[in-house]
């Protein structure tokens, strides 16, 4: 939540939140000085999150230093190689307060790990590994994204602000063979036959695409590491500390040493070394599932060790979170996705939620009823778990308004919608989805509009209806985690209602409100005489008879018991 800033006089006592005066004053004439008081951040929950997702290279260039490194000078296609974005542009937004002034809880960022060095072409001109996902070296970040000490900085700068970090993760493939980047051996990847989709055979042992080596995540035949990878570390000088490590991880977990028992190790390194939340989990349904529940059962080892050694640090007693991208998934296929051979539960497998393909679609549908749907199914079938919504992704070549057309619709959707909100970066400043010149999903990838934001009115007055609906949903753990109850149709008016443990939560929300003075329908939730506080038009009303009365211009309310 947001900080007060409080004058107080000098040599007063001062409470436990606030900063310590400099001894050194103590005797000087008493001044108001400004002190910075950190105000508790409200309760949190996996599935009422408000997670922002972000291409690392796409969002904030914060040191230019780094925008070229091993050589990357080739010239790509429209938006297919480095742009400069680094860890250092995202600690930038978080020590600004950009995310929590849109009332973001988490950040989703996509794989820092090194990646190839060359380029290639997957038939959309030349691509260097801008995005992530052409891993090369597990256990190192890749220059291009910062270095080790920035990640410390970033998790240690979104803990403060209240804001959890989720590290986007890769197991099923290598990156593509370049001249540079020589294939894994054979002991390690299959590099065919590529998956034809029709089977569960033919979605996780086979390739994603042509060129991209997939990892035998099935296997349990030990393996030695690959030559390269032990010459890559002995020229940097970590090949003894690597071996060592590795020997006391397989010597405590009894693992045989199969690939995917090595990438566990190197991914959940992240966990017990940086203090991350979460992971985000790409190509979820290309790997057998029990490697996703081994990869979690690894991952809440290395959280707990990680919360031992840092018990200042703790923000709360949540387990470790992994969302799974199971491409095509919807919550209306319930929990187990359909192989046409096989069904698989991955909520059994590890996983807390799963990345929901089907708002999209919902979203051209009415306001209620998918509100009414998504209620119904988070708290019924879905109950102890959750799923991940979005309207424009990274790889989602049919968004929810591709056009930019309907920006307060997609808020509204999104960020209303029961279930956890992915914002994805843009979304809130009409970020272009189409870009001339770019093919593909690289129309999806363009930097991160920040000029438009500052010099453009409407994109200003949208991204301040983004914010106030996230800041609503952050510090309302009913919005996103609630029971949903229409109270009125017209105007539309409805509740959100959360109890659990201690916690009990709860607001009415109005949506395409008439401009001008309207009567909004709280009977059987907000009792007569009742203060309450519309965040939206920061108003102060009194429920009278069942209702209470704004009169502005807006189209939206957000109403809370006030304090």
């Amino acid at each position: 939540m947001r900080k007060l800033l409080l004058a107080i006089t000098t040599g007063a006592l001062c409470f436990v939140n606030c900063k310590k005066v400099d001894s050194k004053l103590a005797n000087q004439p008493q001044t108001d000085t400004i002190v910075e008081e950190e105000i508790k951040h409200p309760p949190f929950a996996w599935e009422g999150a408000n997670i922002y997702f972000l291409l690392t290279d796409r969002f904030k260039n914060g040191n230019p230093e780094n925008d070229i490194t091993f050589n990357r000078k080739d010239s790509t296609a429209v938006l297919r190689g480095f742009k400069g974005g680094d860890l250092n542009g995202i600690v930038q937004k978080i020590e600004e307060g950009y995310f929590n002034d849109l009332g973001v809880n988490a950040i989703w960022f996509t794989p820092i790990v090194e990646q190839i060095h060359g380029s290639t072409d997957e038939g959309t001109g030349p691509t260097y590994a801008f995005h992530g996902y052409w891993t090369k070296d597990w256990t190192a970040i890749d220059p291009n994204f910062g270095t080790k000490q920035d990640l410390h900085r970033l998790v240690k700068s979104a803990h403060k602000k209240g804001i959890r970090v989720i590290l986007d993760v890769v197991m099923n493939h290598t990156g593509p063979v370049t001249e540079l980047d020589p294939v894994w051996p054979e002991e390690w990847v299959r590099t065919s036959p590529k998956c034809d989709f029709s089977t569960y055979e033919g979605t996780t042992a086979c390739t994603l695409v042509a060129n991209l080596p997939d990892i035998l995540t099935e296997s349990d035949e030990a393996v030695e590491l690959p030559d390269a990878l032990l010459s890559k570390w002995k020229q940097e000088g970590r090949l003894s500390q690597e071996l060592d490590e590795l020997n006391r991880f397989f010597e405590r977990t009894g693992y045989p040493r199969a690939p995917r028992f090595y990438i566990i190790k190197w991914l959940t390194d992240y966990i017990h070394e940086f203090g991350v939340d979460g992971f985000r989990v790409d190509t979820v349904k290309h790997v057998n599932e029990n490697a996703w529940a081994e990869l979690e059962k690894e991952a809440q080892h290395a959280f707990e060790l990680w919360k031992k050694k840092h018990p200042e640090e703790v923000m709360d007693q949540l387990p470790f979170y992994m969302v799974g991208e199971v491409y095509n998934y919807g919550i209306s296929a319930g929990r187990k996705y359909d192989f046409g051979d096989k069904q698989v539960d991955y909520f059994n497998h590890g996983f807390k939620a799963l990345i929901n393909f089907e708002l999209k679609y919902d979203a051209e549908r009415d306001y209620e009823s998918v509100f009414r749907k998504y209620s119904y199914l988070l708290n019924t079938k879905f109950a102890g778990k959750s799923i991940l919504n979005y309207l424009s992704s990274h790889d989602d070549g049919q968004p929810f308004d591709s056009d930019r057309k309907k920006p307060y619709k997609t808020a509204n959707m999104l960020l209303l919608t029961p279930g956890a909100s992915q914002i994805y970066y843009g979304d809130e400043t009409m970020r272009p989805l189409k870009v001339e010149g770019a093919i593909g999903d690289a129309n999806l990838r363009s930097t991160m509009n920040w000029s438009d934001l500052d010099s453009v009115d409407t994109i200003k007055k949208i991204h301040q209806h983004w914010q106030k609906l996230g800041q609503f949903r952050r510090n309302h753990m009913a919005v996103g985690a609630g029971k949903h109850s229409r109270l009125s149709k017209y105007p539309y008016v409805f509740s959100r209602s959360y109890v659990q443990d201690d916690i009990r939560d709860k607001v009415v929300i109005g949506l395409d409100l008439p401009e001008g003075k309207k009567d909004l329908n709280v009977k059987g939730f907000f009792g007569d005489g009742t203060t309450l506080w519309d965040a939206y038009s920061e108003t102060e009303v009194l429920v009278k008879k069942g209702k209470v009365t704004l009169d502005n211009p807006y189209s939206t309310a957000l109403l809370e018991v006030k304090e």
